[in-house]
C-alpha cells in the first residue's frame, strides 16, 4: 500500500511541476487578478492540497471495501491514464494553453497529436486521473468525482463557443473530433 501512495503522490507532484514550468515558459505578461479569480485558485489550491494529505493518510477515508484489490487495479489503470492524458495534451498545446480561469484563443487550432482524436484531453486526463486516484484509495469520493463530470462537461461546452466564435477553423475541427472519449463522446 505504501507503494501505491508513493506512486500517486508522485504522479500528483509530476503533473503539477509540468503545469507550473510550461506555465512560467509561456507567461509574458503578468494581469491583474479579480477577487472571484484568486478565489477560483485558492480553491484548486485547496483540493489539490486536500488529495495530496488523502494520500498522505495511512488509513482509508470513508472505504469502499474491506478488500480493495481490484478497485486499486483498476484505479491504478484510470490514475495512470489520466495522468498520461493530462500531461501529454498540455505539453501538446503547448503556448494555445490557457488558465482555465481565463480561457483565450491563441494562435491556431491544436489538432495533432491527442487532440487528433479528443478536444479537451486535459479536461479528461484529470477526471480520470483523479476517479483513478480515489479508487486505489478504496474511498466513496470517487462519487465526488462523477459530480464533478457535468460542471467539467458545462465549463468544456462554453470554452467551445468560445473558441468557435475566436478561432477560425475551430468549428471544421469540433465535427471532426470528440470532446471527451475518442470515436465515442
Amino acid at each position: 500500500m505504501l507503494l501505491l501512495r508513493a506512486y500517486l503522490l508522485i504522479g500528483l507532484v509530476a503533473h503539477k511541476a509540468v503545469w507550473e514550468m510550461l506555465k512560467r515558459k509561456g507567461s509574458k505578461s503578468l494581469q491583474s487578478e479579480t477577487f472571484t479569480l484568486q478565489l477560483i485558485k485558492l480553491a484548486k489550491i485547496a483540493v489539490l492540497l486536500g488529495v495530496i494529505v488523502q494520500t498522505l493518510v495511512p488509513r482509508y477515508v470513508l472505504p469502499i471495501s474491506d478488500n480493495p484489490f481490484s478497485l486499486q487495479a483498476a484505479g491504478v489503470v484510470l490514475f495512470s491514464a489520466g495522468l498520461a492524458t493530462a500531461i501529454l495534451g498540455r505539453v501538446q498545446l503547448g503556448e494555445s494553453w490557457s488558465d482555465i480561469e481565463t480561457p483565450q484563443a491563441k494562435n491556431s487550432v491544436v489538432s495533432r497529436g491527442i487532440y487528433g482524436y479528443i478536444r479537451h484531453p486535459i479536461y479528461a486526463g484529470d477526471l480520470l486521473l483523479l476517479a483513478g486516484l480515489e479508487l486505489c484509495l478504496n474511498s466513496w469520493l470517487v462519487i465526488g468525482i462523477l459530480a464533478l463530470a457535468p460542471v467539467v462537461a458545462n465549463k468544456a461546452i462554453r470554452e467551445e463557443k468560445m473558441l468557435a466564435e475566436k478561432l477560425p477553423g475551430y468549428d471544421v475541427y469540433v465535427r471532426k473530433t470528440k470532446r471527451f472519449i475518442p470515436f465515442l463522446v
